[in-house]
């Protein structure tokens, strides 16, 4: 994993007190120094990740002319697919050499909340997509909680400090395909260097290598995560509300090298997104003279609505 720390979530999920703590420190100190973690036992089901990817090529496996018919511009990308060239990266005009589906909360309880969120797009030639996607997606936000709860404790808060503004909170599944290079790029790599929008980001596995962090010695470390791991990163509304205690790790993804242009590359994030409501000031045990408060008070909905326009999805 190239320096990238291995934690073990059953030590939280399933351990004694001590075991508990031990797994706390070692997740905080790796997200104060790294920015990234690789997690085992993190209770996503193989079998469930093998048909997620196998219905994400599917879907990306037709025409173009039936995905594009998915394609929902007045929900800026948050709902159904986003077309080659779309979105580019905070700072960079050329666009990433990606296209994308994104799946989100789906309400189940009569939460009011559901009335602020966009319905999802079936795919009505894949009629297995939608329900893998959603099980895939409360898994995902299952070990997301149990990752916040560490995240929580290591913070001195309430270890169900998070909870509240997860559960039916705006989190992201997104599918992505880098299709082959077929001609040499103008001036963008797959996924410029960027960092995440969200809390947390889970990303379970790749078909190709490709993804890159940037290290506190600024060097470029690539990442690939074994069959067993998912790779859990911080996100900007995370290092906001901890005052850039915990930071938003800077990465992105690579062109392979030319010999491999003809190799396409799919990727699903798992981008972790409270309610919109929640609070993003950052938090008083985070702020001394020695780190003053460095963000002005936002909510998390009302930093989503920048970040989406600095990107391009949302005019």
């Amino acid at each position: 994993m190239n320096n990238i720390p291995v934690v073990d979530l059953a030590h939280f999920t399933q351990g004694d007190a001590q075991t508990r703590t031990n797994f706390v420190n070692q997740l905080g100190k790796a997200y104060e120094e790294v920015g990234f973690v690789s997690v085992i036992n993190h209770g996503i089901p193989d079998d469930l990740i093998s048909r997620l990817y196998e219905e994400i090529t599917q879907f990306f496996s037709l025409p173009l002319s039936i995905r594009s018919t998915y394609k929902k511009p007045e929900l800026a990308g948050q709902r159904g697919y986003t077309s080659f060239g779309t979105e580019h990266a905070k700072g960079y005009e050329a666009p990433d050499l990606k296209e994308f589906f994104q799946f989100g909360q789906v309400v189940t309880d009569g939460d009011e909340v559901a009335a602020h969120y966009p319905e999802n797009v079936p795919v009505d030639e894949l009629p297995d997509f939608t329900p893998t996607l959603l099980a895939a997606y409360r898994a995902f936000e299952n070990s997301g909680t149990a990752l916040l709860q560490s995240i929580a404790l290591f913070l001195d808060l309430d270890p169900n400090y998070f909870d509240p503004f997860v559960h039916n909170g705006n989190s992201i599944l997104r599918a992505i395909y880098y299709p082959p290079i077929t001609e040499e790029p103008r001036s963008a790599i797959r996924a410029e260097q960027h960092e995440d929008i969200n809390l947390i980001t889970l990303l379970v596995g790749a078909s190709a290598d490709g993804l890159q962090v940037l290290n506190m010695q600024g060097e470029w470390v690539p990442v690939t995560s074994m069959p067993d791991q998912i790779v859990v990163n911080v996100g900007d509304m995370l290092q906001r509300l901890t005052n850039n205690r915990l930071r938003s790790t800077t990465h992105r993804v690579v062109n392979p090298p030319k010999e491999k242009w003809g190799s396409p590359r799919y990727s699903i994030p798992f981008f972790l997104h409270p309610r919109s409501d929640m609070s993003l000031a950052c938090l008083e045990s985070c702020i001394s003279d020695a780190t003053p408060k460095a963000y002005e008070d936002y909510t998390a909905g009302q930093y989503l609505d920048e970040r989406l326009r600095e990107i391009g999805l949302k005019k």
